[in-house]
């Protein structure tokens, strides 16, 4: 087995990423000497409040309130076909067309295409997948970010017309399709209290408004400003500036509710709570492990990188509890573009992407891992030397010895348990990584929304560490980011628990003293909403309403605002269960051309693997009154702070490069930054595990040692988790269908093993009441579409949004407060009706 590398000491700074110098496959980019800013606190969420609240009453609220918090429980024409096992393909390109020429037209659409996601251009508004160093397509995208920039490239217009047509209560009835599909909102627009419509406002009367509100609080923590990973680095920079100078920390965001716990494991493990490799490690790796991850629906472009890995000789495990098609092969649609591929594509079965699949329960990741690991290390008691890099462990790590005693003391039948994995499918795992170094793990939220999430990741560093596959080419870790800036985000500072570095720099920049008390997460500010201690919502994009916990206990504490803003292109459902008074504050998207003063602007989002790039937009904005969100961030914060603010927001809505130089000048890592960010193709930033430089408390890699929690549920009970269709991204649905699971027209699905429905005398397509169980409390999901579906036994699955009414909001992963939407307690009941045609219609049938 290869030797891990002697980095005894730093490297030098290698010279910085340009054009005809990026680095070639397996090569280690230019990321400079400083450290980036780490936001993740190492020692948890101490003042997490444990209390288990109320469960709102999901059935009456429905018919209590006229305005829908949840989706109407309409049928739209199921129609099954059976599950693909092979994702993309001519039916990928056809779509991507399809949605990019029927949503924003021909000319528009082509064009945004043409420029998304190129160096030039602008960057794709769905997922953070990295775009190649080198050279990239014509075509670098996917059909999810074909749906995503269709649907921001909108020619359709919800306009002050549009507002005046229909009430907040018709709004409310829509699907979530048809709210997102009905245009691009071109106007700011107020609902006043007991109004019945939103309508026209100035947008300096908006700006005085939200000002009034939050100067009239008697403390400023009594606001929360909540924001979406879509908001590129500019925005979110000026966002918390204006947040800290107003006085509070209440910086909850979507972080809080996906990656948190990737945070809260690889922070005090690693040194930094984000991933270790770029797109050229994944290139260049011999084993690579995907957990709790469906790429070839919601991170496409992946398979890209995994059929680059395959043919030169990769592995691939897969641990998930269903079968996904992009999981099993993969037609790239750029094979299309190549006459000698193109007919192979077409008729091939696609490249074969997983080599051993291991459908885990929910939940169960943590005890794969240790399975693995645990015949990794008897593997290495057999032939010493062999299997474990005990150099690497030695000269970089703490706590080994602890770490294996758990290990070896774990029992073969609890792994068993737990994983529903056979120890035999486990040891040939092992196998697979007994005697390779060059080993990438990817993870996304079917581990991090986990109640085990923070563990199951922190076994993942545990096995990278047992074998040195950390800090050289070819290995190491990959949380997958699902929004396209929700990393950079938090490297620009939103973030509710800030490091005390962060906060003096900021101190020495502005000359002001920023809230040193830590603020509220998503969960927490959820229930002090909840409490009444929040009285103003504002949202910089995002939808919590719909992606939060508990939708009906989140529409409760919406209607108790005072005041509800949300600065957002489209509308979504959030924008329609408000405070007492609300606003929508229309803005651009990343493919709008923003001219201000100094003309054409652009901002910079950084992707799952630390490269910050350019995003320039290429469009026309809509005839209208859509400002940028710097504009109207700048402008909330002018009208709000007044004289007493220390920054010149006026220059920095009319120029975003002063922002870059501030940021310069605040953030580590972002030293030249309006020099770098205007290199093409952007520029690396700085991690230490990426160089075998652990900034932990120890100065090392930590091993974790925790326990196996267990959780077990009564016989009548299965667990649940939620789950995205394929024509949706996140909480926005751009259509009814999910098509490699063979689902058509329809959205109202619930997902049974066979075996179980069997048990509960259901039939396929028969109607179902899910209700979920938490500590005593109940929460109902009625008429829901019961399928048949390989997933394990004991194991179920339903859409989100619409199945977050049954996630109870105190439900949360160990130590990061995650809303454990991938671990939901639930019965499954039959009701007197099946879904027959496709139309929409149901017949009786005999329960049970």
């Amino acid at each position: 087995m290869e030797k891990s590398p002697n980095n005894q000491k730093k490297p030098a700074d290698i010279p910085e990423q340009v054009i005809g110098k990026e680095p070639r496959s397996g090569e280690r980019p230019g990321q400079g000497s400083a450290l980036t800013n780490n936001h993740y606190d190492p020692h948890g969420k101490p003042d997490a409040d444990k209390r288990v609240l109320p469960a709102p009453d999901t059935l009456e609220n429905k018919r209590k309130f006229t305005i829908l918090a949840q989706p109407p429980e309409r049928f739209t024409g199921l129609k099954l076909d059976k599950p693909a096992d092979v994702a993309a393909g001519l039916p990928a390109v056809l779509k991507s067309g399809s949605f990019a020429w029927g949503e924003a037209g021909v000319g528009r659409g082509t064009h945004a295409l043409l420029k998304l996601n190129q160096k030039d251009g602008f960057d794709c508004s769905s997922c953070a997948w990295p775009d190649p160093d080198r050279d990239r397509s014509i075509a670098e995208f996917c059909e999810n970010g074909a749906k995503a920039t269709a649907s921001d490239a909108d020619h359709k217009r919800v306009d002050t017309d549009f507002f005046a047509k229909h009430s907040v209560v018709e709004l409310s009835q829509m699907s979530d399709r048809d709210l997102n599909n009905a245009g691009r909102i071109t106007h700011p627009v107020v609902l006043r209290p007991g109004a019945t419509h939103y309508t026209p406002i100035a947008w300096d009367d908006a700006f005085q408004l939200i000002a009034d509100e939050l100067n009239k609080l008697e403390s400023p923590n009594e606001a929360a400003f909540y924001t979406s990973g879509k908001v590129p680095n500019e925005p979110a920079y000026v966002y918390q500036l204006f947040v800290r100078q107003f006085g509070t920390n209440n910086l909850p965001d979507c972080s809080n509710m996906c990656h948190e716990s990737s945070g809260s494991a690889l922070s005090p493990t690693v040194g930094l709570g984000k991933g270790s490799v770029t797109l050229n490690d994944v290139h260049e790796a011999d084993v690579i492990i995907i957990m709790g991850q469906n790429p070839g629906t919601n991170h496409p472009r992946m398979l890209t990188a995994l059929q680059i890995a395959k043919r030169k000789g990769a592995k691939i495990i897969s641990v998930n509890p269903l079968h996904e098609a992009g999981l099993s092969h993969f037609k790239n649609p750029q094979d299309f573009m190549n006459p000698i591929k193109a007919v192979g594509t077409l008729l091939g079965h696609g490249t074969p992407i997983t080599d051993l699949f291991l459908q885990v329960k929910i939940n169960g990741d943590m005890a794969v891992l240790r399975g693995i690991m645990k015949y990794l290390l008897e593997a290495e008691e057999k032939a010493p030397g062999t299997v474990i890099d005990l150099e690497f462990i030695r000269q970089y790590t703490t706590c080994y010895e602890e770490f294996a005693e758990v290990i070896r003391n774990t029992t073969w039948e609890d792994i068993e348990e737990m994983s529903g994995v056979p120890r035999e499918q486990l040891r040939e795992a092992a196998n697979l990584l007994a005697h390779k170094q060059k080993i990438v793990t990817c993870w996304a939220m079917g581990l991090t929304q986990q109640k085990n999430g923070v563990m199951s990741i922190q076994e993942i560093v545990n096995l990278h560490l047992l074998k040195g596959a950390i800090g050289i080419p070819g290995a190491g870790l990959c949380p997958v980011r699902g929004h396209s800036n929700v990393q950079g985000d938090r490297t620009m500072g939103i973030w509710e628990r800030p490091h005390k570095e962060f906060l003096d720099a900021l101190q020495k920049e502005y000359n002001f003293q920023p809230p040193r008390e830590h603020g509220l997460d998503t969960v927490e500010t959820i229930k002090a909403m909840h409490d009444g201690k929040i009285k103003v919502f504002l949202s910089l994009g995002g939808n919590l309403l719909s992606a939060g916990p508990d939708t009906e206990f989140i529409a409760d504490c919406m209607r108790k605002q005072r005041l509800t803003a949300f600065v957002a292109p489209k509308l979504n459902r959030g924008h329609l269960t408000t405070g007492s008074l609300s606003l929508i504050l229309p803005c651009f998207t990343h493919l709008d051309i923003d001219r201000q003063k100094s003309g054409h602007q652009f901002t910079s989002c950084e992707n799952s693997m630390g490269v910050v790039s350019r995003n320039k937009g290429v469009l026309e904005p809509l005839e209208g009154e859509m400002r940028s969100e710097v504009a109207i961030l700048c402008g909330i914060a002018k009208a709000t702070l007044g004289p007493r603010s220390t920054v010149n927001w006026d220059a920095y809505t009319e120029n975003y490069d002063t922002i870059r130089d501030a940021i310069a000048r605040v953030i580590p890592g972002f030293e030249d930054f309006n020099e770098k960010i205007r290199k093409p193709g952007g520029f690396y930033l700085p991690n230490g595990p990426r160089e075998r430089n652990f900034t932990t408390e120890t100065g090392k890699a930590n091993f974790s040692v925790t326990d196996m929690v267990m959780h077990h549920i009564q016989p009548d009970q299965l667990v649940l988790m939620t789950i995205r269709s394929h024509d949706q991204f996140n909480t926005t649905v751009y259509d009814y269908n999910d098509r490699y699971r063979g689902i058509h027209g329809e959205r109202r699905i619930v997902f049974m093993n066979p075996q179980d429905m069997a048990d509960r005398g259901i039939r396929e397509r028969q109607l179902v009441n899910v209700t979920s169980h938490f500590e005593g409390q109940t929460r109902m999901m009625e008429r829901l579409i019961a399928i048949p579906y390989n997933i394990p036994k004991g194991n179920t699955a339903a859409y989100y949004p619409e199945a977050n009414v049954l996630v109870p909001v105190a439900s949360v992963a160990y130590i990061s407060n995650t809303p454990t939407s991938k671990f939901v307690i639930v019965t499954v009941e039959p009701i007197s009706e099946a879904f027959v045609k496709g139309d929409g219609s149901t017949e009786v049938v005999a329960a049970g």
